[in-house]
């Protein structure tokens, strides 16, 4: 049945926006404001910067990277043929636009990772619903470059971060691995052989997709299928040893933190791309479809189904309409005032292994301290690091290797002039907060 563009008020009919979609009228618009400016505080805060790619892509970017049997490419996408004969699509999410740029333009040749956020609309054709729309906002980031199990740490505590600050402070992780190509085909064969016997019960789409990728049916929001999915097998059963590890240094690393998550076996998101750690949000505040705030995890092999060489990469999307109907019924407004949004300050360099761990858990308090900085993720020599951090703008360097680990000690050097003093680790937030929090020229 056509949805008709006009609805009765009173004795006349009026033009209404499409089903789906909504106005955002001024006094809301000044709630976005606000949460916008303070996204990008915190992004500027943890070292992304903002890139803007097109609202339509090519159909292919999306057919290539989603899966043909998602839900997204099969059932959700606005898609249209433009005069030039092009198969084009309003973007349903925004990972795989962003790869695609990071490739067209030649950001393997940056600093790696090479980290982007983005606050831009999409477009889902989906039933429409209280915290789901056909016209929503993400605000998204990306870690792209770099296969560092802190990476999948780093860029989902930004929105932690971020909803924190707001007062949501039960915002919560839920966390799983899905394996990777090593793995993950002898999974796909466990779950073929659990569901053929029921492949009578099982809805038309998944019994089509039980050959293809049969992942897709746990993601089935048909009860029958849910309830025979709740009884598959798990995806940490699989694991080979590789992703078992990564798996366990994520953990490792939220819990160094301190930024509590729950393992969830169920969660293996609606995207092909995912690899390894898929991770969700909850509010802990709300039940019911706004319980989930956030979806992202690792795709370490998308920037390959887009023809670019193996790009290893992270992020996430947070649903913006989502959030703010969050906050509207816990009764927490959005500051109108948000921290100066500056460059980079600070880069933590870290001398060895054993310092890795202790040297994100220092970033992490630099940033909690209203500092804008980022910390290695590539395994580089120090001489390397510090070359990042010149070219990058870094305003200071902390560095930790095993003689300032033993004494509870870090270096911190400014980039400017050379000099450098030893600080202790627990004071170091609050020294550079005095010191760089003051600096504006780099």
């Amino acid at each position: 049945m056509t949805e008709e563009p006009y609805e009765q008020k009173g004795e006349r009919a009026v033009m209404k926006a499409p089903r789906g979609m909504h106005d955002i009228l001024p006094d809301d618009v000044e709630k976005w404001q606000a949460l916008e400016v303070r996204i990008r505080a915190f992004a500027a805060r943890f070292g992304y910067r903002e890139i803007r790619t097109p609202v339509v892509e090519h159909t292919e970017v999306f057919q290539r990277t989603a899966g043909e049997t998602s839900d997204i490419v099969e059932k959700e996408m606005y898609t249209f043929t433009d005069r030039g004969g092009r198969s084009l699509s309003l973007r349903p999410e925004g990972t795989a636009g962003v790869v695609r740029a990071y490739l067209e333009h030649g950001m393997a040749s940056w600093p790696q990772p090479v980290r982007l956020y983005y606050v831009a609309p999409m477009f889902r054709y989906d039933r429409p619903q209280r915290g789901r729309f056909r016209l929503h906002h993400q605000f998204g980031a990306e870690a792209i470059g770099s296969d560092a199990p802190a990476a999948d740490v780093e860029v989902l505590s930004l929105p932690i971060r971020v909803m924190q600050s707001l007062g949501l402070t039960e915002a919560t992780v839920r966390l799983n691995s899905i394996g990777d190509g090593v793995c993950r085909p002898r999974y796909l064969d466990a779950l073929r052989a659990y569901f053929r016997p029921h492949t009578g019960e099982l809805n038309t789409d998944s019994q089509r997709r039980l050959e293809a990728n049969p992942m897709r049916i746990l993601e089935s929001r048909e009860a029958r299928d849910r309830e025979l999915a709740a009884g598959a097998p798990l995806t940490r059963d699989y694991l080979c040893d590789a992703c078992r590890a990564h798996f366990t240094q994520v953990k490792h690393l939220f819990t160094a933190i301190g930024i509590p998550y729950e393992e969830d076996p169920h969660i293996v998101r609606g995207l092909d791309y995912y690899t390894r750690t898929a991770a969700e949000i909850h509010s802990g505040r709300l039940g019911g479809a706004q319980h989930q705030m956030l979806g992202g995890g690792r795709y370490d092999g998308l920037a390959e189904q887009l023809d670019g060489p193996h790009t290893p990469g992270v992020g996430f999307g947070l649903g913006l309409e989502r959030l703010l109907l969050v906050l509207e019924g816990e009764g927490l407004a959005v500051p109108t005032a948000a921290d100066d949004i500056r460059g980079l300050q600070v880069f933590v360099a870290t001398a060895s292994d054993g310092a890795g761990v202790e040297g994100f858990r220092l970033l992490d308090q630099i940033r909690q301290a209203g500092v804008n900085a980022i910390g290695e993720m590539a395994g580089r020599s120090l001489r390397a690091q510090m070359k990042s951090a010149d070219r990058l703008g870094a305003r200071y360097a902390v560095i930790i290797g095993e003689q300032e680990l033993t004494a509870r000690r870090a270096g911190v050097r400014d980039m400017r002039t050379g000099e450098q003093v030893e600080v202790s680790l627990d004071d170091v937030p609050v020294y550079l907060k005095t010191h760089a929090g003051n600096s504006q020229d780099r």
